[in-house]
C-alpha cells in the first residue's frame, strides 16, 4: 500500500517512543519478592512489557484477568511501578532525532498508549516528551486498544483528520487499532512486540528503528514534492 503523507504522527508509549521496560520489570519484582520468591528473570519480563500488567502477571506467576489471584497481584504491582515510574526509563535511541525532526518539518506528533492516566501524566514529561501534541491514555475514552477511540481521541485532539495520520506501534493491537481509526500504521520494529514476528501483523509498512522510520517519513514526504511538483 501506498503511503499517505503524513500530516501528524501519533505513537504509542511503552516499547514505542520509550525503553519503559526496566521500571516495568522491577516492579515486577518486587512484588515476587515481597513474598518470598526469587525475581522473574528479565529476559522473561521484557518482551511483555507493552501489555503491562496483564502481560507481566501473566510471565511472571502464570496468572490471568479473573484467576484467583490476579487482582490482588495487579493492585501491587502498580502500586510498585507507581512509587518508581522513571529510574531506568529512556526514549529510545534515535526518538529524540526523530522527533526533532517531524517538529521542523511542521509534522505534529502525539502519545497514544493504553496505560492509564494515572501512569502516563507524570511519566511523559519525565522522560522527555512533554511537547506531545496530544496525550492519550488507556483510560481516556471508554475503550482501549484495539479499538479505535483512543486514536480518533488523539486525532481530534491534535487537529489531524485521521486519514492523515500515521499511528505507529510495537503491538499487534497497535495495527489494528490504527487500521480501525483509518489511519496508515506502522509496525515498530524495534519494540517489545510480545514474541510475536511484526511481519504477521499486517501493518502498511515495517520500521526496524526510530531513524528507520525517519528515513521513511522523508521518502514519502520528497515523493509527495516530487509529485506537487
Amino acid at each position: 500500500m501506498t503511503l499517505r503523507q503524513p500530516h501528524a504522527i501519533l505513537f504509542d508509549l511503552d516499547g514505542t517512543l520509550a525503553d519503559t521496560a526496566p521500571d516495568l520489570a522491577a516492579a515486577m519484582n518486587r512484588v515476587r519478592v515481597a513474598r518470598g520468591l526469587a525475581p522473574s528473570p528479565y529476559e522473561l519480563l521484557r518482551p511483555v512489557a507493552s501489555a503491562g500488567a496483564r502481560g507481566l502477571i501473566g510471565a511472571s506467576f502464570g496468572l490471568k484477568p479473573g484467576d484467583d489471584g490476579y487482582e490482588e497481584l495487579r493492585v501491587a504491582f502498580l502500586d510498585n511501578y507507581e512509587q518508581y515510574l522513571a529510574v531506568d526509563s529512556r526514549l529510545f535511541d534515535g526518538i529524540v532525532e526523530l522527533l526533532n525532526t517531524l517538529d521542523a518539518r511542521g509534522i505534529r506528533w502525539g502519545v497514544v498508549t493504553n496505560k492509564s492516566e494515572r501512569f502516563t501524566i507524570p511519566l511523559v514529561p519525565l522522560i522527555g516528551l512533554g511537547r506531545a501534541g496530544c496525550v492519550v491514555s488507556g483510560d481516556t475514552t471508554p475503550h482501549a486498544k484495539p479499538h479505535p477511540d483512543p486514536l480518533l481521541e488523539g486525532a481530534r485532539r491534535i487537529g489531524i483528520a485521521p486519514e492523515h495520520c500515521w499511528y505507529v506501534g510495537d503491538d499487534l493491537r497497535d495495527v489494528q487499532a490504527g487500521r480501525a481509526a483509518g489511519m496508515s500504521t506502522i509496525a515498530a520494529a524495534w519494540g517489545y512486540c510480545g514474541h510475536a514476528e511484526p511481519a504477521s501483523w499486517d501493518a502498511d509498512r515495517i520500521a526496524a528503528s526510530p531513524l528507520a522510520l525517519l528515513d521513511l517519513v522523508n521518502e514519502v514526504l520528497a515523493m509527495t514534492e516530487s509529485v506537487a511538483a
